[in-house]
C-alpha cells in the first residue's frame, strides 16, 4: 500500500452497518437479475444518472430534454447544456471499457464529459482554483503544481488499499473533489469515477441512479463535503454517500419486487394458455372434469388443472354465463352439463 498518501479517514460502526446493509440488498436484487433482464429500466436509470449529475452542477435542462436530447431528437436550450448532456452520455456509455486505477483513463474520461466546454479538456488543470458560495471562497484547491503527483497518490491508494470499495469509492470521491484536479468538471468526472469503482465490485452499479438521490438531496451533500473540509476527515461524508447509496438500492428492490411480480403472473398465464393450447381451453377441461365427477368442487378442478381457483371461477361464469352449466342442488349438489350443448346430462 502506499505510505505517501493515507486519505484521513476513520472506520465507523454506521459505516460497517451501511456495507452489510447495501450488501444484503445488492445480493436481493443481482438474485432476480432484473437490470439486465429490462434495458427499458437500465436506460431510465441511465437517463436519470446524466440528469441528476449535471443538475447539481446548474445545467437547466429538464429530466424530459435531457432524454430528448440522448434520443437524437431536437430540444430548445442553452447550446453548452446540451452539449454536456451529450458528452456525459458518451462518458457513461464507454466508462466501462476505462481502468479505475489509471490516471490515463481518468484523464481520458474528463476529456469525453468536458469536450468542447472546457480549453483543458483532458488535462490537469495549470492554474489554481478555488470553489466560492457567492464572494465566499469555501474551497481552495491544491495548488496546480502538485495536481499530477497527488492523483497518482491517490489512484495507487485506491488499487492497493484493503478497505472494502463501497468504501473506496467513498473516500476517493471524496479526496478527488479536496483536490479538484480540473479547471472544471470535477464534480461530473467524480462521481462518474465513483460510479466505476461501484461498477467495478458489482456489475449492478453501471445502472444505479445514485446521482438522482445526490441531486435530490444537493444541499446536504455541499454540506457534508464542507463539513469533511472543516474536519480534514473523510469519514462523514463516506457515512453520506453510502447511505445514498443504501437508500437507491432499497428503492431499486422494492419497484423491482413489483416487477417481479408482474413477471410471474406473465409467466403463470403463458402457462395456462400453453395448457390450454395443448389440452384445450380451461373451459372445455373443466367440462371434462364434470363429466368424470359431477359433484367435484371448484377447489379440487383448481388442484387437477394447476390454475387458481380464481381462474376457475372466471372460467365457471363464461360456461353458466352461456348456458353450457348449471347447479342443481346447492352445496352439496351437483353440476349438470345442458343438453342443448350435446354433452348430455353428466
Amino acid at each position: 500500500m502506499s505510505e505517501t498518501y493515507q486519505p484521513p479517514f476513520r472506520m465507523t460502526e454506521e459505516i460497517t452497518n451501511l456495507i452489510v446493509e447495501i450488501g444484503q440488498y445488492v445480493g436481493s436484487i443481482t438474485t432476480y437479475e432484473l437490470m439486465y433482464r429490462n434495458p427499458v429500466l437500465r436506460r431510465e436509470n441511465r437517463i436519470k444518472s446524466i440528469y441528476s449529475s449535471l443538475a447539481i452542477e446548474q445545467n437547466t435542462l429538464s429530466l424530459d430534454q435531457v432524454s430528448d436530447v440522448i434520443n437524437g431528437k431536437r430540444v430548445l436550450g442553452p447550446p453548452e447544456d446540451i452539449r454536456e448532456v451529450k458528452n456525459a452520455y458518451e462518458a457513461y456509455e464507454r466508462v466501462s471499457e476505462l481502468d479505475p486505477y489509471s490516471v490515463k483513463n481518468l484523464l481520458y474520461a474528463h476529456k469525453l464529459m468536458t469536450e468542447g466546454l472546457v480549453k483543458e479538456a483532458g488535462r490537469f488543470r495549470s492554474g489554481n482554483v478555488g470553489v466560492y458560495a457567492g464572494d465566499r471562497l469555501i474551497h481552495a484547491g491544491t495548488p496546480a503544481r502538485y495536481v499530477p503527483e497527488l492523483v497518482s497518490q491517490l489512484m495507487t491508494w485506491l488499487k492497493e488499499s484493503k478497505y472494502h470499495p463501497l468504501v473506496k469509492s467513498c473516500i476517493f470521491h471524496y479526496e478527488f473533489e479536496f483536490i479538484h484536479p480540473f479547471a472544471d468538471g470535477n464534480g461530473r468526472t467524480g462521481r462518474l469515477w465513483q460510479s466505476l469503482i461501484l461498477r467495478k465490485w458489482n456489475e449492478l452499479f453501471a445502472w444505479l441512479p445514485v446521482e438522482t438521490l445526490v441531486h435530490e438531496n444537493q444541499e446536504e451533500y455541499y454540506r457534508v463535503l464542507q463539513k469533511a473540509d472543516n474536519a480534514g476527515d473523510s469519514t462523514e461524508f463516506a457515512e453520506f454517500m453510502l447511505g445514498m447509496i443504501r437508500n437507491a438500492l432499497k428503492e431499486l428492490r422494492d419497484n423491482q419486487n413489483k416487477g417481479v411480480n408482474e413477471a410471474n403472473a406473465e409467466a403463470n398465464e403463458a402457462n395456462r394458455e400453453a395448457n390450454e393450447a395443448k389440452n384445450g381451453t380451461i373451459e372445455n377441461q373443466i367440462l371434462r372434469l364434470i363429466r368424470a365427477n359431477p359433484k367435484i368442487s371448484q377447489t379440487r378442478i383448481a388442484e387437477e388443472l394447476g390454475v387458481s381457483r380464481s381462474t376457475v371461477q372466471r372460467a365457471f361464469g363464461k360456461l353458466m354465463e352461456s348456458g353450457q352449466v348449471r347447479r342443481s342442488g346447492g352445496t352439496r349438489g351437483s353440476w349438470i352439463i345442458q343438453e342443448k350443448h350435446g354433452y348430455g346430462r353428466a
